[in-house]
């Protein structure tokens, strides 16, 4: 039987590698588009994000100790949180510029 972490990292690599050439061969005229997907993709990661962040919060499970001790999953989700937040916003400004570049002036 296969290490299910031999097959996470494969997987990993391939979709480096595929969203590399991907983005890579995109013509000019549609960077606008992709990045608005690419906003699309870290909302996702943000709600992804926010269920690690809040796992083991509250309920009957909690434990007085449990408040002290912070899981990795929760450090990681933060970490994924601010920074799928900052390509979303970022996302959002480099597109509203390259649509200003594209109205007429007055």
């Amino acid at each position: 039987m296969t290490d299910p972490f031999i097959v996470d990292f494969t997987v990993f690599v391939l979709a480096v590698f595929v969203g590399y050439f991907v983005v890579w061969s995109v013509t000019p005229a549609l960077h606008t588009p992709l990045m608005s997907v690419t906003n699309a993709i870290s909302g996702i990661i943000v709600v992804g994000a926010l269920i690690a962040v809040g796992a083991g919060l509250g309920g009957a499970e909690a434990a007085p100790d449990a408040a002290r001790a912070m899981p990795i999953s929760r450090v990681l989700g933060i970490a994924a949180l601010g920074l799928a937040s900052v390509n979303i916003f970022g996302g959002f400004i480099v597109t509203q510029r390259m649509l200003q570049m594209f109205k007429k002036k007055k």
